[in-house]
């Protein structure tokens, strides 16, 4: 039996690959066990051990971005949390251990080096974070989510995909959500999402552009999000969901979407051939934006920044866009060229290549 510390979390862009791996994993493995490790104030404090899984916490590290007093006791600081995953990993004696990025990460792979046990990484990110780019210089088994990664050592995996994604019939799934959201099968649907979050200002663009897009033939499905203030005009054929817990079925339905580009959104869409028009998160290192750029270079999707997304841009642009038939198919094609389902699959086997190699040192 093999036990795996799994590494990550604070985001949900770490903590939902981590868990789709670790599914797949026992799904293969039932002796398996799995581990992981975190801390107490990220998602994967509520989402783990909702999915079965053992938590065990470190103290929250953020690595310093510049100098001050706080930056003069990490060194300190980091030696502790070493120190204790150490402990965490010689007592429940962990043979492989496998990082997401995170806070919960860099010690986790300084630990797995110093005890010489296989360290396998996946990056979500098409901008790698700092957690990653520290743990790659101690493993050759690195897998990143978007072929533009630069990052060392580094192999196309994809991205590890919820179960429910990854096995998706979309016919009959595509059935089950035109009744699911109460939409017209005469028409094409338009997915517009933001995050759990939302997005205002694709939120205001699309309420006042609603009636000129279901003018063009189009319906809509608008998940303006839990935290928005949003009032639903009432528009025929625009169907606003404040919180969608069937990504699955609106995924399903979508002939076209208007998303933000988080990296498992655009692999989501990507996977399942959805052309997109992506307006990346104006705010942080512009992660999005590198997100989006495999299946925009590829032709599947469209880039717009957060301040352009108006109702001028849809008139000139998205419009005309849905109304050609051809182009939204062939943009279909190349999504899915820049999509893979296989995510969990390809990180299984760079796991399993990890291990190999370090059992054929030992002997």
């Amino acid at each position: 039996m093999t036990t795996y510390l799994f590494a990550g979390g604070g985001t949900a862009g770490h903590v939902n690959p981590l868990l789709a791996v670790a599914d797949a994993l026992t799904a293969r493995d039932p002796d398996a066990t799995v581990i992981v490790l975190g801390t107490a104030e990220g998602l994967e404090a509520r989402l783990v051990p909702a999915r079965g899984y053992e938590l065990e916490t470190i103290p929250k590290l953020p690595f310093p971005r510049r100098l001050n007093g706080a930056s003069f006791g990490f060194g300190g600081r980091f030696r502790k949390a070493v120190a204790t995953t150490t402990e965490i990993m010689t007592r429940r004696g962990v043979d492989v251990v496998v990082g997401f990025g995170g806070y919960a990460s860099a010690p986790a792979y300084v630990a797995a080096r110093r005890a010489r046990v296989p360290l396998i990484i996946h990056e979500a990110n098409a901008r790698p974070g700092l957690a990653n780019r520290l743990g790659v210089l101690y493993t050759r088994y690195v897998g990143v989510a978007f072929h533009g990664t630069r990052l060392r050592h580094s192999r196309f995996v994809g991205m590890p995909l919820r179960r429910e994604i990854e096995t998706i019939d979309r016919d009959a799934a595509r059935r089950e959500g035109r009744e699911f959201f109460g939409l017209d099968p005469e028409r094409k649907t338009l997915l517009v999402t933001g995050g759990s979050l939302g997005a205002r200002r694709l939120n205001t663009t699309i309420a006042e552009s609603a009636p000129s897009v279901v003018e063009a033939g189009w319906q809509i499905v608008h998940i303006v999000g839990r935290s928005s203030e949003f009032t639903d005009p009432g528009h025929d054929h625009y169907h606003v969901v404040d919180y969608c817990d069937r990504m699955d079925l609106a995924l399903a339905v979508a002939d076209f979407a208007v998303s933000r580009a988080g990296a498992a959104t655009v692999s989501e869409l990507s996977a399942l051939g959805i052309p997109a028009v992506y307006v990346p998160y104006p705010v942080g290192n512009g992660e999005q934006r590198y997100n989006a750029s495999d299946s925009v270079h590829a032709g599947g999707a469209v880039l717009v920044a957060d301040a352009d997304f108006q109702p001028a841009w849809v008139s000139s642009v998205l419009l005309p866009l849905l109304g050609d038939e051809v182009r939204v198919h062939d943009m279909a094609v190349q999504s899915r060229h820049a999509g893979t389902l296989d995510g969990n699959v390809r990180m299984l086997e760079l796991i399993d290549e990890a291990s190999r190699a370090v059992r054929g040192r030992r002997r």
